[in-house]
């Protein structure tokens, strides 16, 4: 059978150190996807990624999107780049892979949602929560009913990036790039809920910035309210060497029990005999059951079961992993963090002060 032709991909913005993981993954000729072209505004960062991938580097973004042979884009720049770069995008009719969060602001947001239906391309934020297999089991043993009522879900996320002093240089806490660690990363458990559960009703958050002031938005713990349950808490730490407890779902008859779940826990050593990553409790049995999605050795296997995904997604082969529709509530479930911690109380999806910061 003769082989079709890879998929000529863009890359715009270097930025996002996945996508560096992608290049690698797609260039390795098993995906359908060839790494073609980059466009970054950081000249070094451009000759990096060209001297890795051995690709065609283009003065500006319109000069990429105007390469009839790149079929799709991947967006990973700073995300207050977001909005202008997808609005070239899809003025140039390509189908389009952005880094997590959406944008900075619901304004940057609307714009983007906008800009994607107005042009009918096709359009996935890459959010690999939603494509990891223990996350998927999760999710459809609370939707098979089995369980019961979900009574509550406790999700902890971490990195130690607020414990590395060079971390401060670095775009992710320049407020003309990126908002803060919280808005940049607390993002990926609080899709996951929205993935789970939907849309809240409430946020009630308390965030602080408790170590290195130039990192700010270190610690902070998020409760999502949903009318007749479950309650969901999002606890995240930027300052968190080692871990092991990920998710914790309590259910009328049954647990769920996730380890492993996140870099810190998935990275840290596990002792010897360590039980399975995921597991579930059967209220009716007495048995605690272990799924036969083992969790993988370290985090980056889970940055890299993005790649496949994705590639399925600019093939056509998958519907999008997120819209940017879906992309806009998350972005404003992260910013009802903000705005609840600043007000001291509980805030719905449509305060104002959302909309101002």
């Amino acid at each position: 059978m003769e082989m079709s032709e890879p998929v000529q991909v863009g890359i715009l913005g270097f930025a996002h150190g996945h996508v560096h993981t992608y290049c690698t993954e797609w260039n390795n000729g098993s995906y359908g996807i060839k790494v073609a072209a980059g466009w970054d505004h950081d000249p070094d960062r451009l000759a990096k990624a060209a001297q890795m991938f051995g690709l065609q580097t283009y003065a500006t973004a319109e000069e990429l999107l105007a390469n009839e042979r790149i079929q799709a884009v991947v967006i990973a720049s700073e995300t207050s780049l977001h909005a202008d770069l997808t609005e070239l995008a899809a003025k140039a009719g390509k189908a389009v892979i952005l880094q997590k969060p959406l944008a900075l602001t619901m304004n940057e947001a609307d714009r983007i949602v906008k800009a994607v239906a107005a042009s009918g391309i096709r359009f996935t934020l890459a959010w690999q929560m939603r494509v990891d297999p223990q996350n998927l089991q999760m999710k459809a043993w609370m939707e098979s009913g089995e369980l019961g009522q979900i009574f509550s879900i406790r999700r902890r996320h971490g990195l130690a990036m607020g414990l590395q002093p060079a971390f401060a240089d670095s775009w992710h806490v320049q407020p003309e790039y990126n908002r803060d660690i919280w808005a940049d990363d607390a993002s990926h458990p609080i899709d996951l809920l929205h993935y789970w559960l939907g849309v809240p009703e409430s946020v009630t958050a308390e965030i602080e910035s408790l170590y290195n002031p130039r990192i700010p938005m270190d610690n902070g713990i998020a409760i999502f309210r949903y009318p007749g349950g479950p309650i969901a808490e999002v606890g995240c730490s930027f300052t968190c060497h080692a871990a092991e407890n990920t998710t914790e779902i309590v259910a009328e008859r049954g647990t769920i029990v996730q380890h492993y779940g996140d870099a810190p826990s998935c990275n840290s050593p596990r002792p010897p005999g360590a039980g399975p990553g995921l597991k579930r409790f059967d209220a009716a049995t007495g048995v605690w059951t272990a799924s036969e999605h083992e969790s993988p050795p370290n985090h980056g296997h889970r940055i890299r079961g993005l790649s496949g995904p994705l590639a399925a997604f600019i093939r056509g082969e998958r519907e999008p992993i997120a819209t940017a529709e879906e992309g806009r509530i998350s972005l404003q479930m992260v910013l009802a963090c903000h705005a609840s911690s600043r007000q001291g109380q509980r805030v719905t999806l449509d305060d104002p002060m959302i909309y101002e910061l």
